[in-house]
């Protein structure tokens, strides 16, 4: 074939080469500058694709942290009910001992053993005070001159009391 053909390469190299030689009409005129190094279409393009990969990272990266938190929540919930079960059964433990429930037997329910006396020592108390409301009910006055609201709250406390029957004699 040819032999005046060149390689890619070497046409490559002199269409570049052309490229760089001022013309004739473009001697005087100044190069045209390059573009200043603000945003470029690249720099966009790459902006947004980080972007897009940030927000749909966002909500699995939120449900993750959920998770997590709620999976510490539920070991908390787990360990105290470990401890329960573990009070639970200790407490099983002393029921099934005879010596024990009959020590509670004489303790709460104040059983005493045959041929025992059992003795109950009562603390002297106040005067028992009169509830709220017998001294509201004395301090307000009673029949028609008291008020409506009164009067109904009377009729409503009376029918809230057993009726006293008496007997014939």
């Amino acid at each position: 074939m040819g032999t005046n053909r060149r390689p890619d390469s070497s046409r490559r190299r002199a269409a570049r080469a052309a490229k760089r030689v001022p013309s004739k009409a473009t001697a005087g005129q100044p190069e045209p500058t390059r573009r200043a190094a603000g945003l470029t279409t690249r720099a966009a393009v790459l902006g947004l694709v980080v972007c897009a990969l940030l927000m749909s990272a966002a909500l699995p990266l939120r449900e993750f942290l959920g998770q997590r938190s709620e999976i510490a929540e539920l070991r908390q919930a787990q360990a105290a009910a470990r401890a329960r079960v573990a009070a639970l059964e200790e407490q099983k433990a002393r029921l099934e001992d005879p010596a024990y429930v009959a020590a509670l037997a004489r303790d709460r329910l104040h059983f005493v053993r045959p041929g025992e006396t059992a003795y109950v020592v009562i603390a002297p108390s106040a005067a028992p005070a009169a509830p709220k409301d017998a001294q509201r009910a004395a301090a307000a006055p009673a029949g028609p001159e008291a008020p409506w609201y009164s009067q109904l709250w009377g009729s409503v406390r009376s029918a809230d009391r057993p009726v006293q029957v008496r007997a014939p004699r």
